[in-house]
């Protein structure tokens, strides 16, 4: 009853005139509140390109909080540690197995962290790559190799994971991309408009992805 109630609010969200996404504060000492105005800008991409109508300013909820309940999609972020709490981990699993999402984009040193806290909201469920011709990969831009590369760190190729519920994604992880490097202001990494159109493009697909699916 209760996640059909979820699920009966979040249908409701999706269809007023705006909608709000937010960014995870989490514990553990890693730099959740990293690249600032990533999700500004691909707020502004999504409603200038996809006809969302997303509030310009995300939100910042914690895992624990009763509000992350009310956004459809939220984002984490950071390089180095993190820790969910038992209370994190409750209130994070209801969430997702609700109908929320959450997308989780390594910067590069939070992979060592970030499984292990994975594995405490969903220990039956393993982390599977997400294939090339998965719909988050097709509309509304197509990434016919699956995720891009957006920052060159170590050589490796970018990996999208995901946790499935029910042949639903609703966990999402990036591994060696960086997408939100890519959102943030040009003169912050200084990235080509090429690379910054490639990760707002991805960055679209996946809120395209959460709000018709």
């Amino acid at each position: 009853m209760k996640k059909a109630l979820f699920l009966l609010l979040l249908s409701s969200s999706l269809s007023c005139f705006s909608q709000e996404i937010a960014l995870l504060k989490y514990s553990g000492g890693g730099d959740w509140y990293a690249n600032p105005t990533s999700l500004p800008n691909l707020i502004k991409y999504c409603n200038a390109n996809i006809n969302t109508k997303i509030k310009l300013k995300p939100r910042t909820v914690e895992p624990s909080s009763p509000d992350l309940l009310s956004y459809p999609f939220v984002h984490m972020t950071g390089h180095g540690n993190v820790v969910f709490s038992e209370s994190d981990v409750t209130n994070l699993r209801k969430y997702l197995l609700g109908g929320g999402f959450l997308h989780i984009d390594d910067n590069y040193g939070m992979d060592q962290y970030i499984r292990k806290e994975i594995k405490k909201i969903f220990p039956n469920n393993n982390l599977i790559e997400i294939p090339s011709n998965h719909p988050i990969f097709q509309k509304t831009f197509v990434f016919a190799n699956g995720l891009p590369k957006i920052h060159e760190h170590d050589g490796k190729r970018p990996q999208a994971f995901g946790i499935f519920i029910e042949n639903k994604l609703v966990l999402l992880y990036t591994f060696e991309c960086d997408l939100g490097d890519g959102w943030e202001d040009p003169e912050v990494n200084n990235d080509p408009l090429e690379v910054r159109e490639k990760a707002l493009k991805m960055g679209a697909n996946i809120i395209n992805y959460i709000f018709t699916n």
